[in-house]
């Protein structure tokens, strides 16, 4: 049985494919487009799934898109009657669902056959309970609680509930127009970064200010007795105006959210390009404390409700990796799992887990440790293309990269590492990232100013030996996707300068033997060489998506000042390349 899961029509398109319960491929359709956060019909993921399972769409028993038109419809229907005053927004709207509802249309366009040549059956299943499922039915937990909060999906911003074995079991949920995604949104735009995923940056500025105005974020997101919250509808236009999204092309863009009253009671926004002053800072620092305070109220009434000690969370909030890492401190759960793709992204294996799990009650699959769900190439694949494009290389063993990366890694060099399957969500994790000695003090400054272009506040990841966790942070969590932020312990920090975020903090990736050995064996090459058993980690681009093909890597390398780019057991050095370039 095949089951094809999409995430379509929304940010983060993806899709990925089952055979029973084995998943094939994930893959999101911004890496094959090169658009970050691609949205729309995730056509080209479907090819690179149907390719990798060696089938045909008309071999697919299942579709399932991770959205259903049907649901909370009597809300959007009140909401829209008595507050919605943007007429636009809601055409906008119904075009979107009618794609939706259209489905097998547009794939039998899409593969040139008839409608009827398309034998599966296609469900639709609510966006959170798809965030859910992507989380749970992959979790080591027999149960767990849950929680799936992000910006919207089916006019839902957060759902809480509970699984056990192949079941899950919805609580309550928080709708339109309250959302603590929209809230972290709005202060984004407020704050002036304007593209569609920017929210990471007011996270990476956060620590340079003080949340000494928490009593004005009071004020724009309200705790409520039951557990969940309500935004003051005043500091927002959504509520009234709607929410003006566009897709062009695939990239997506959200108009401002923030109100005039916003401006009124914070004062002037940032324009884009504007000086951060340290009332930015703060404001951003103090943004972040709030969203922390919120997402904790809900943890508690959640663990209160179910007694449970393992809990999962999926979700565009569920990013905020400086909120995960205070989880275990700051509630009562002892145990957490959150997905390589906890964004909207992961919706598109949560659905077609809702169906082979909750729906049809098949054992669960095996729990997802490894994040390299999307494309891999072959040595001979890498070869002809290199040779192809006029560009020496050297081939050595596994154990002899090793030893040239830590070498060179020691003596200032910059690192790109391209490794078995590509990445499914955000995070780079060994198998597509650049890699640098983290305990240079000018590391931070040569990735920046060399490579990747961005903004200086914004900080660098560290990739550690899992047994070593202990030794440089104050937790000792399982952090396999980079999805927490831990306190480096102070006497440490001097040590790994380049990978310390300016309040001693590091969002940390856990890299375990058993997960992926290679990269494990590099940074214990580097450790047995430097005495430090971390890299610094970040991902393999250039203010693009993560690179997904050898030939990109390449290109990526030959036009930043990378010194050393390592294709599977192929290395290419700068002086390999060829003097008119690739």
């Amino acid at each position: 049985m095949y089951i094809l899961g999409l995430n379509a029509f929304h940010g983060d398109s993806s899709a990925c494919i089952y055979k029973n319960d084995q998943l094939i491929l994930a893959i999101e359709e911004e890496r094959l487009r090169r658009v970050k956060h691609w949205a729309g019909f995730p056509a080209l993921s479907i090819r690179a799934c149907l390719d990798a399972a060696g089938i045909d769409i008309s071999q697919v028993d299942y579709i399932t898109i991770s959205r259903n038109p049907s649901a909370n419809l009597f809300n959007k229907i009140k909401h829209t009657l008595l507050k919605v005053r943007n007429i636009t927004s809601l055409l906008d709207r119904l075009s979107n669902t009618q794609k939706v509802v259209s489905i097998k249309s547009m794939l039998a366009k899409e593969f040139g056959v008839e409608q009827d040549a398309i034998k599966a059956e296609i469900h639709d299943v609510e966006h959170h309970r798809s965030h859910m499922a992507s989380a749970f039915f992959v979790s080591p937990f027999e149960e767990a609680a849950l929680l799936s909060i992000d910006g919207f999906g089916d006019f839902t911003s957060t759902m809480i509930g509970a699984g056990k074995g192949n079941q899950i079991e919805v609580f309550d949920s928080v709708i339109y127009p309250h959302s603590i995604g929209v809230y972290y949104t709005a202060i984004t735009q407020y704050l002036g970064f304007m593209s569609y995923g920017d929210e990471y940056k007011v996270m990476g500025l956060a620590p340079y200010g003080n949340p000494q105005y928490v009593y004005k974020f009071e004020d724009i997101l309200e705790l409520t007795k039951d557990g969940l919250f309500k935004l003051n509808e005043k500091y927002f236009k959504h509520s009234r105006e709607g929410v003006t999204m566009s897709w062009e092309d695939g990239y997506p863009n959200i108009e401002p959210i923030f109100s005039d009253y916003m401006v009124e009671r914070l004062g002037p926004a940032r324009k884009k390009g504007e000086e951060l002053t340290q009332y930015h800072r703060d404001l951003a620092a103090s943004a972040q404390r709030m969203t922390e305070i919120a997402i904790f109220h809900i943890l508690d009434h959640l663990h209160k409700r179910t007694g449970l000690e393992n809990l999962c969370v999926a979700g565009g909030v569920a990013q905020n990796s400086v909120a995960n890492g205070k989880m275990y401190l700051q509630t009562p759960f002892k145990n957490i799992y959150i997905p390589p793709a906890a964004t909207d992204a992961g919706t598109s294996i949560g659905s077609a887990l809702w169906i082979y799990n909750q729906e049809q009650k098949n054992p669960r699959p095996k729990v997802m440790l490894n994040a390299n769900l999307g494309p891999s190439f072959s040595q001979a694949e890498i070869e002809a293309m290199l040779k192809e494009k006029g560009v020496s290389f050297t081939q050595f063993s596994d154990e002899e990269i090793n030893d040239q990366v830590a070498d060179s890694l020691m003596d200032g060099g910059v690192v790109g590492w391209f490794k078995g399957g590509s990445e499914f969500g955000p995070r780079a994790l060994g198998y597509r990232s650049i890699l640098a000695d983290p305990r240079r003090h000018d590391a931070k400054e040569i990735l920046n100013l060399k490579i990747k272009k961005r903004e200086p506040f914004r900080p660098f990841a560290p990739s550690i030996l899992s047994e070593h966790v202990g030794d440089y942070f104050e937790q000792q969590e399982p952090v396999p996707f980079m999805e927490k932020v831990f306190v480096i312990r102070p006497e440490k920090r001097e040590s790994i300068p380049a990978v310390t975020h300016v309040d001693g903090t590091g969002r940390l990736q856990s890299v375990y033997k058993d997960v992926n050995p290679k990269y494990y064996a590099m940074i214990e090459r580097f450790f047995e060489k430097s005495g430090v058993p971390i890299v610094l980690n970040t991902s393999f681009n250039e203010n693009e998506p993560i690179v997904n093909t050898p030939a990109e890597a390449l290109a990526t390398f030959t036009r930043t000042q990378m010194d050393l780019l390592v294709l599977e057991n192929l290395v290419v050095r700068r002086g390999d390349l060829p003097s008119q370039g690739v």
